[in-house]
């Protein structure tokens, strides 16, 4: 049965068309029409005033629903997470593992294989945030777990692209940490690479987009400031015009004047939104575990007992809202930054957008940009 969203302006996640309804057959976009087509069509009537644009696509989620990936790495847990950002608009992510023990670092990447198999789940591949990270910049992973990478983990990683036929995976790495030689192996083999919790210098950053890094995580969070003299890892992220960055912008991480001097660095085609978010998300909790030690949410913030912060309280509906307010973009770059750019930064680009051939993930917006409805592959969830 052929399926005809219409009543809204539909975000194609490049521009907003009026008077124009979206067909759907078998979960994908078959076509973007005035009216429905003649024969069995379901109708799906959208609030006049909404806006239907596509479903979110975030690359750093640690977790939702009450459920934290490190300390529940498994296919369940990741699904779960996938459901509890649905309700925010997400309908891909990736789930982020951060520094742990090698053991459970390989549990992670079964259970993100596992539940990257299951249609409609939300899940895309997996983002290991660590642990080949700077020991000085590495907020709140622990430092027992942070490592030079071996020909072990080497090995490993090289076997994980083929884990993910249909997905990607991330992986964030401080790039002084990493040698050139198996930065390409690495990017070579198919995975993505970001350079994040880093103290690299300008210079060593180069080098490593040059050898396959492509991206930065959590751009200025766990980096050293910029320096006139020394720009270092940040400011190679904002030179540069091969780098996507993530950013989170819920104006407790980044300030409003450093989100707007990133879009202007970057353009709004090479900048986009991620939550970090951690287990409360989509809860009423005040506090969770990581590593043992309690994480208070306080005032928007999830910070140890001495303030440290340890992910972020958003969602990336809040995030798209917060692009808005703090860096002054319209609601159409904001939607884009949380689609179309970060599905172009996988190389997923059946996601993220609103043409033929893409998958039917939806979402339908108030004008507040809060989130009313969100289909998957067609399907109301």
């Amino acid at each position: 049965m052929r399926t005809f969203f219409h009543g809204c302006p539909v975000f194609t996640g490049d521009q907003t068309l009026e008077g124009i309804g979206v067909l759907v057959e078998q979960g994908r976009v078959l076509d973007l029409l005035p009216r429905p087509p003649a024969g069995a069509v379901e109708e799906v009537a959208l609030e006049p005033d909404s806006l239907l644009a596509p479903g979110f696509v975030d690359t750093q989620v640690n977790g939702g629903g009450g459920v934290l990936f490190n300390e529940t790495p498994t296919a369940e847990a990741a699904l779960a997470i996938a459901a509890a950002h649905r309700r925010f608009g997400t309908t891909s992510l990736l789930p982020t593992f951060i520094t742990d023990a090698a053991g459970k670092w390989r549990l992670a990447v079964d259970a993100a294989a596992e539940a990257a198999q299951v249609p409609g789940g939300g899940v895309v591949g997996i983002h290991l945030e660590g642990p080949f990270l700077n020991m000085e910049r590495r907020g709140v992973h622990e430092a027992a777990y942070v490592r030079a990478p071996t020909d072990k983990d080497i090995d490993f990683l090289l076997g994980l692209p083929a884990r993910f036929p249909k997905g990607r995976v991330l992986l964030t790495l401080a790039p002084e940490v990493v040698g050139d030689g198996t930065l390409t192996q690495l990017a070579e083999a198919g995975l993505i690479l970001a350079g994040g919790h880093s103290a690299a210098t300008y210079a060593r950053t180069e080098s490593a987009l040059d050898h396959g890094l492509t991206g930065f995580t959590h751009l200025f969070n766990a980096m050293p400031p910029l320096m006139n003299r020394e720009p270092g890892i940040a400011g190679a992220a904002l030179s540069s015009p091969r780098g996507w960055c993530g950013i989170i912008a819920d104006g407790v991480h980044v300030h409003g004047a450093m989100l707007r001097l990133a879009l202007a660095a970057k353009g709004p085609d090479r900048l986009f939104l991620v939550t970090d978010a951690m287990s409360p998300t989509g809860t009423d909790v005040d506090s969770f575990e990581l590593y043992g030690h309690t994480i208070y949410r306080r005032d928007g913030r999830l910070v140890t007992a001495d303030g440290v912060l340890a992910g972020a309280d958003i969602d990336m509906a809040a995030a798209v809202r917060g692009a808005v307010r703090l860096m002054g973009v319209s609601p159409e770059t904001a939607l884009a930054m949380a689609a179309r750019v970060p599905a172009t930064f996988l190389g997923l680009d059946d996601l993220g957008r609103i043409k033929p051939g893409a998958r039917a993930d939806f979402v339908e917006l108030s004008q507040a940009l809060t989130v009313r409805r969100v289909w998957s592959a067609g399907t109301e969830r």
